[in-house]
């Protein structure tokens, strides 16, 4: 990745939102190459400066309210698809004819002249990409990745843990379906998970990914084909081997295992959907000259990804596990994974907006009536909420009230605070402690304090 610096002599970067799991990872990606970066979010309006804008602004990134005064400076304003039209950063760009930019292009310009690998699908795509990018990593490849989640090993030196700084000329990312912005790259390979109706209708989701597909110059390892339409491999033992999954396997052990190619794959966190999302990786590697066996041997030691069934210990004999899950099938996909390891299961779950709160609404019923088993316990909070013009005429007393109709033990709870006492009176009468949600920072904050009493 080579740069050309003089073409913003210095001047910033600016980041609307800066402390979003997606800018703040490109705010690292543009430090590591050399650029000045700074940032506004709406937390530092509420004098909340989390642990990611901590160490942002230690390796130096000016940080501002979100009130157009961090504009002045900036040789252009990254934005992502969350920022309003009238938001101050925009309105102060306007004004000084600064050049406007998204996220997502941003990111596909900093990657040009790398080999770059991308990865997309409603769901797994932030753990495939860390599996693939620790592969790449372990393999000598030396890889710069940019991910929506931090990898565990990843964290050190106060950077952002979400990217790996490489010298070498394979890149891997996380690409973005929620706005459409997956279109902008032109990867070399690509994976593509699975698909569902999160963010758009089944329909105009898979035609979204056959647009991502077609972009892509080399091969696509295609989930959605794989999954809603099986047919059979051209290569004796392509399909992963599954023998351990399942209750017996995770009551004696935190981790899953598979056979691929004749190689033995073993993971440090279970669930079938992991053991999907490491084949997928490890297939991709295979891209970049890796073998399956080398594949296995460095996912043995893949520290896993933060907030993605991340374990924070006890809360009595309880233990606590903290995961963005924020869909339906992300949901059940980590309940049901922890129910088989743990037992009963008490969980927290902050829906991450009113419109997709809305949209999700029937789904997200039949999926908490369905996984929720006897002694499971769910308890909702408000829905974040980030200001805007949202209609909140849909909201998280809908989803309660919903579910207890169906003889589900649902329990609104109005606060974080709140939610702690909730789970920490349920903890004695249950395996596992289970946090749940997108965008809200207290969430991890949560389970980390569960984990403390």
């Amino acid at each position: 990745m080579k740069p050309n610096l003089d073409l913003h002599a210095n001047r910033p970067f600016h980041l609307a939102g800066i402390g979003g799991v997606g800018m703040s990872a490109l705010a690292q990606a543009l430090l590591d190459q050399g650029f000045a970066v700074s940032g506004s979010d709406r937390l530092l309006d509420n004098g909340d400066e989390t642990d990611v804008l901590q160490r942002l602004r230690g390796q130096g990134v000016r940080l501002f309210p979100q009130d157009g005064s961090g504009v002045g400076e900036a040789s252009r304003l990254v934005v992502s698809s969350a920022v309003e039209p009238d938001n101050p950063d925009l309105r102060a760009a306007a004004g000084r004819k600064i050049p406007v930019i998204h996220r997502a292009e941003q990111l596909a310009e900093l990657t040009r002249g790398l080999r770059l690998m991308a990865v997309a699908g409603t769901c797994g795509k932030s753990t495939v990409t860390a599996m693939a990018g620790w592969i790449l990593q372990e393999a000598g490849l030396d890889p710069v990745v940019v991910n929506g989640a931090e990898v565990v090993g990843w964290m050190t030196d106060g950077r952002i843990g979400s990217v790996r700084k490489g010298l070498g000329t394979w890149c891997v990312v996380e690409v973005d379906e929620s706005d459409k912005s997956l279109t902008v790259f032109k990867p070399e390979f690509a994976v593509i998970t699975n698909a569902s109706a999160d963010h758009f209708n089944m329909d105009e989701t898979l035609a979204l990914f056959d647009v991502f597909r077609r972009n892509v110059t080399g091969a696509v390892i295609d989930g959605i084909l794989e999954g809603g339409h099986p047919r059979p491999s051209t290569l004796e033992g392509e399909r992963p081997r599954e023998p351990d999954t399942g209750r017996e396997a995770c009551a004696t052990l935190w981790g899953s295992r598979f056979q691929w190619r004749g190689v033995e794959f073993s993971l440090p966190m279970p669930g079938a959907h992991n053991i999907q999302n490491a084949w997928h990786a490890a297939r991709l590697a295979t891209h970049a000259g890796v073998s399956p066996k080398t594949a296995a041997d460095a996912l043995r030691t893949f520290p896993g990804v933060a907030r993605r069934l991340q374990r924070h210990g006890l809360c009595g004999n309880a233990v606590v596990v903290d995961d963005y899950a924020h869909n339906p099938e992300k949901i059940a996909a980590a309940w049901q994974t922890v129910s088989a390891c743990h037992g009963p299961v008490a969980a927290v779950w902050r829906p991450h907006g009113f419109g997709p709160l809305r949209k999700m609404m029937p789904g997200l019923v039949d999926m908490f009536a369905r996984v929720m088993g006897r002694g499971d316990v769910l308890f909702v909070l408000p829905v974040y909420d980030a200001g805007g013009t949202a209609d909140r005429g849909v909201n998280s007393e809908t989803l309660v009230s919903a579910l207890v109709a169906r003889g589900a033990a649902c329990h609104a709870v109005p606060t974080l605070d709140a939610a702690a006492d909730a789970l920490r009176a349920v903890s004695r009468g249950v395996g596992a402690l289970l946090v749940l949600g997108a965008r809200d920072p207290g969430l991890p904050r949560l389970a980390g304090k569960l984990a403390k009493s």
